[in-house]
This record gives C-alpha cells, structure tokens and sequence, in this order.
C-alpha cells in the first residue's frame, strides 16, 4: 500500500500547484485589464498568463485528474456520497480552468472586454469551491 501514499503525496502537490494558478491568475488578469493595450506592461502580463497556463496550470491539473480517480479506485472511495459531491466541486474547477483560458486568450489577442471588477469577483470562485473540497474530504459530512 505504499504505493498509495505516494500517489496520494503526488495527488496533493498536483492539487496545491494548481491551486496556486487558479488563484493567482485572475489577480494577473485584474492587473492586466486595468493596463493599457499594446503596453509594455500588457505584453508583459500576457507572457505571465501563457506561462502560468503551460507550464504549472495545465500539467497540474492533469495530474490531479489522474491521480484523483486512481486513489478513489485504490481506497474505494467511489461508494462514497461525499466524493461524489467533492467531484462535482473538482469538475466545477476544472470549467474554471476553462474560463481562465478562454480569457487568457483574450488578453493575448488584445480582444479583451472585461474590466477589472470582474476579475476581482470572479477571483473568489476558486476560494469557494476550494473550501466546500477541504469541507467534504475532512469531514466527510455524508
């Protein structure tokens, strides 16, 4: 069963650099949409945003969602009600990520229409979903 605590250390170091991206990376955008287009400042945030995307972004939640499945198969946790309700909230950051990319590329092609309001509200999205998993895997309150 060792295997298990490996897979479930790489699961979590997954799950915190993905994190990390999903929090940070609305607050590059609230940044970015207050800059001027074609700035220095605006080219700048757009080799941030790709950057944080591919290289820490992508390949973390991918392994997230490898690992995630292969743990609840290993520890028979896909009988449980809780995790079902944690995958929903897992698949919930993962439309996020989406969202993300959709606006990433935006920025990228100087196509954005959001201002930075939006941005700073849309940045507590992962705050709350990240809760309600930490709730659920905790407590397990069902």
């Amino acid at each position: 069963m060792s295997w298990v605590l490996w897979l479930k250390a790489l699961h979590i170091v997954a799950v915190i650099a993905w994190m990390a991206g999903l929090l940070y990376l609305p607050r590059l955008m609230v940044y970015h949409a207050e800059a001027e287009r074609g700035s220095a400042q605006s080219e700048t945030f757009k080799v941030m945003e790709r950057r944080l995307m591919q290289v820490i972004m992508n390949p973390a939640m991918a392994v997230v969602w490898i690992t995630g499945p292969l743990l609840a198969w290993a520890m028979g946790l896909y009988v449980d009600r809780w995790f079902w309700a944690k995958v929903a909230l897992v698949v919930g950051l993962s439309w996020f990520h989406g969202q993300l990319s959709v606006w990433s590329k935006a920025f990228a092609a100087d196509q954005n229409t959001k201002d930075g309001k939006f941005f700073r509200l849309v940045n507590e999205v992962p705050t709350l979903l990240m809760i309600g998993i930490v709730i659920l895997v905790v407590v397990k309150p069902f």
